[in-house]
């Protein structure tokens, strides 16, 4: 065996990559390059099986989206593969079947017996190319797909679309959560661009649906359908589920969702019904094309309400502990930070205590804005978890967050940001957990929560 644990699997993974660390960078269309993973595919002939894909892209919920697709079509019964990024503990994490992360007996397995067609792609690159560590994920996953018997893969891509790797499978559904501007100097600097990016994972004659979205998106989205031949679809807003508030056991909430009637999904944030609304679409979508329980029968309406019912996607407004209590989610937007703050509102008891840890790329500012009109004290952090991220400097940090707040401190660890809000929050506050995903997975970990099954 070629590999000996998860990490070193990992470093394989990623060492084309680290080849050009530190060259400059540009837009995705300037840098990104899907060849070596079409090539790779094609050399291990992993989209010969037949199967049904949808591919989730977004500006945010595109995580949740595609968990919740994915759960709703194993309660219709079918064999369910889903890719998500980025992780919270294992890279494992990133790929599951019906739930299961691959064990890593076999990740390291697969990845040693595609490893030399990997190295005969990568051989022939120049300087300037590199092998995209979420092609080889993505081959990995497909040949576990394959050995797993998964009848329909729900797929996560990464910041864009069009030069995503993840989005190179024949997807018949492509399913678009709420976009904003975010990341202008891989995407480029208006919402139009931005959308032009991620409208990439249509194919041709396929079907793809839309939350709903500015203007000037949904016609970016359009015209990308029209030229392919694709049939769009967005949800307006009126036709958005309904939160009714929270579930009766206090883990979820309650909507109202058109012929299901009310229902509960098992996720606390109130974001989640626009996402939740997204996915039952497209897994009638996708199931329309598989065998099974008929879309008209009672049968559907009841295993739709009891896959709502039954999903698990940690990390995402989480509640973690009692005494205190603290909540984590991973906002990184004015508006994600106040939907995650109106999503506890109810349960907050004081002091409320808000660690945040947002890179300099987002809505830092906002973040810090929506928190600070809960909390008596922020506490600003960051984490090394990803090289990629830069967070602000904190002296910067803390002067854009004193425009909000005068209780501002800085920690430069999660772990020491934590203790100092357990003490002042004491066994009766509550302590809010804001940030970047490697944020939340750093509170995961700091939690000792694993997820090999969710």
């Amino acid at each position: 065996m070629r590999f000996q644990d998860e990490a070193d699997a990992v470093t394989y993974i990623f060492r084309s990559l680290r080849k050009l660390r530190g060259q400059p960078r540009g837009f995705d269309e300037d840098t990104r390059d899907t060849g070596p993973t079409r090539r790779l595919l094609q050399m291990l002939n992993l989209l010969a099986t037949p199967r049904e894909y949808a591919v989730v892209t977004g500006s945010k919920g595109k995580g949740s989206t595609t968990i919740i697709t994915g759960r709703l079509l194993q309660h219709l019964g079918h064999r369910v593969g889903t890719i998500t990024s980025p992780h919270l503990v294992s890279w494992r994490e990133r790929i599951r079947v019906n739930g299961q992360a691959i064990p890593e007996s076999d990740f390291l397995r697969i990845l040693d017996e595609i490893a030399p067609e990997i190295d005969t792609i990568e051989a022939g690159l120049n300087e300037r190319q590199y092998f995209s560590p979420q092609g080889i994920f993505l081959a990995v996953a497909l040949r576990w797909f394959d050995e797993q018997n998964v009848n329909a893969a729900v797929l996560e891509v990464g910041r864009g679309g069009r030069y995503d790797d993840i989005a190179v499978v024949p997807n018949k559904l492509s399913l678009f959560t709420p976009i904003m501007l975010e990341h202008p100097e891989q995407l480029g600097p208006t919402l139009e661009r931005i959308a032009w990016h991620k409208a990439g994972i249509i194919k041709a004659y396929s079907y793809a649906y839309s939350a709903p979205q500015a203007p000037e998106v949904l016609d970016v989205l359009q015209t990308e359908a029209d030229t392919l031949g694709a049939e769009f679809n967005w949800i307006a807003p009126k036709d958005l589920g309904q939160y009714l508030g929270p579930a009766e056991n206090g883990n979820g909430i309650r909507m109202e969702l058109g012929r299901y009637g009310e229902v509960t999904l098992s996720l606390l944030g109130r974001y989640q019904v626009v996402n939740a609304t997204l996915a039952v679409i497209g897994a009638g979508n996708v199931h329309g094309r598989l065998h099974g329980v008929s879309h008209g029968s009672p049968e559907y309406v009841k295993r739709i309400r009891a896959g709502l019912a039954d999903v698990v996607w940690p990390g995402r407004c989480q509640k973690l502990q009692d005494n205190p209590t603290v909540f984590v989610d991973g906002a990184i937007n004015a508006e994600s930070a106040q939907s995650f703050v109106d999503s506890v509102r109810d349960s907050l008891t004081q002091p409320v205590i808000s660690i945040i840890g947002v890179p300099e790329d987002k809505d830092y500012p906002g973040v810090y804005a929506a928190l600070a009109a809960v909390s008596r004290q922020l506490i600003l952090t960051e984490t090394p978890r990803n090289p990629s991220l830069r967070f602000p400097d904190p002296q910067a940090a803390l002067a854009t967050a004193r425009r909000y707040h005068a209780n501002v401190s800085y920690a430069p660890t999660l772990a020491e940001a934590v203790d100092q809000a357990k003490a002042a929050a004491n066994r009766r506050g509550t302590i809010l957990i804001a940030g970047t995903q490697s944020i939340v997975a750093d509170t995961i970990n700091l939690w000792g929560k694993t997820y090999e099954m969710i």
